[in-house]
């Protein structure tokens, strides 16, 4: 246990209380999905991080399984939302009715009003059903006849879900759209013994048992006041500041080999979701202060959906991830 610092103000009994219930965060996980340890890390860090999640795989790779999961683990009021072609956006916020026995308009609130939503399958609705989570999503409100709503002041998290962009039906998520994300996590096909434990786990019926709640909306609350107040020197927010800029000005980094397959680069909104996700991967590995190392190790999820590569990328089959790597290998940690 580290929790000695001057410079936080996070006692024993809170670090001890952080880590009992991102134990429970992780062992109610752990019951409904096999595998997938990295996901894990994504889903319990934007919770304690308090930050949207977008997850991408093909079909079939327990996304919505592990969304619904994480979920079900918090004692809060969850909305899944199918996203289809021919979804509206008064389908998600809401929309005005008119009522003939007053002649009068009323607002009519969409399920979006939750503490966790999950868009499943986003990139399958029309780019004007998209934008109407912008303003939910970056100012946690709504706006519905001129008259604004706001979401639940505790915990409003929305738990996205795509299919790759070459699949058929589907419609790219706009830079504005993703950029709300604090990470994009990718999932990758289970291992072969992973696969059996799955085919063992339908067959004793425990996937598909309902188990209670293990935390409340008041517990999370708590654990993110705590991840806020985790220790981040001056020096580490500079390696962060670094990282970002560096992948604006690419092409003036010295032996940056990947620099011409960068388009654009990240906002200052992923120096703030490093900051928040590098407080949250402390606490989730029992520590009050961050480290480079921490920095480093959400790089991938903060970075993938905000660098945009080229088409000469696509052409030489140049992922994201090495793109982000380079970066953070090109600038010196503290």
């Amino acid at each position: 246990m580290e929790v000695t610092s001057a410079n936080n103000n996070i006692t024993e009994e809170e670090f001890t209380y952080s880590q009992e219930v991102l134990k429970k965060l992780s062992d109610y996980f752990e019951k409904k999905v096999v595998g997938q340890s990295q996901l894990k890390f994504s889903l319990v860090g934007a919770i304690v991080a308090d930050g949207h999640i977008l997850i991408e795989s093909v079909p079939g790779l327990a996304k919505t399984t592990a969304a619904k999961a994480i979920s079900d683990a918090v004692d809060g009021k969850f909305a899944r939302i199918q996203c289809t072609p021919d979804l509206l956006p008064g389908d998600i916020i809401g929309t005005q009715i008119y009522n003939q026995a007053t002649g009068k308009f009323e607002n009519i609130l969409g399920p979006v009003f939750a503490n966790f939503v999950l868009l499943d399958e986003v990139n399958r609705s029309s780019a004007k059903t998209q934008s109407a989570m912008l303003e939910a999503m970056q100012e946690k409100q709504v706006t519905i006849g001129g008259k604004s709503y706001h979401m639940p002041e505790d915990i409003f998290i929305v738990i996205a879900t795509q299919n790759p962009i070459e699949q058929e039906g589907t419609y790219p998520l706009s830079e504005a759209q993703t950029d709300r994300f604090l990470i994009k996590e990718v999932i990758t096909y289970p291992t072969a013994g992973d696969e059996v434990e799955i085919l063992n786990r339908i067959e004793s019926g425990a996937i598909s048992k309902v188990d209670p709640p293990v935390l409340t909306i008041k517990d999370v609350d708590r654990l993110q006041d705590i991840a806020e107040r985790v220790y981040v020197d001056d020096a580490i927010k500079w390696y962060i500041s670094s990282i970002v800029v560096a992948s604006r000005r690419a092409n003036q980094i010295q032996g940056m080999e990947l620099a011409k397959y960068i388009r654009i680069g990240a906002s200052p909104r992923a120096s703030i979701s490093f900051l928040k996700m590098a407080k949250a991967a402390a606490l989730i590995q029992g520590r009050t202060y961050v480290t480079p190392e921490d920095v480093k190790q959400v790089s991938h999820q903060v970075l993938r959906h905000r660098i945009g590569l080229n088409y000469l990328a696509v052409a030489d089959n140049v992922p994201v991830e090495a793109v982000i790597d380079a970066l953070v290998n090109s600038v010196k940690a503290p």
